[in-house]
């Protein structure tokens, strides 16, 4: 494991994220610890529970909501649809 002190590291963090990044092991040495630098897989299946909390059937809860929502948006005549030009945003 290359360790590197919170200065070096933070010269050049890309260098280092990228040898992280293909499997090189690579470690922060902060105070008395050392922390690795790792890839990590992020799996979008259980992404609302790990940054919120959210149960699979709380999701689907506020999806139903916010579906509702943006038809009656949409009804009401106070949303429009994006269709790729950003100039259509304005006025």
């Amino acid at each position: 494991m290359k360790t590197l002190t919170i200065t070096d590291a933070r010269q050049n963090l890309g260098h280092w994220l990228r040898l992280a990044a293909n499997g090189e092991d690579v470690g922060v040495i902060v105070g008395s610890d050392i922390i690795a630098l790792r890839k990590v897989a992020i799996e979008s299946a259980d992404y609302a529970y790990q940054e919120y909390g959210l149960t699979p059937a709380q999701v689907e809860e506020a999806g139903q909501r916010i579906t509702a929502h943006i038809k009656r948006e949409r009804r009401a005549g106070t949303i429009k649809e994006f269709k790729g030009d950003w100039r259509e945003l304005r006025g």
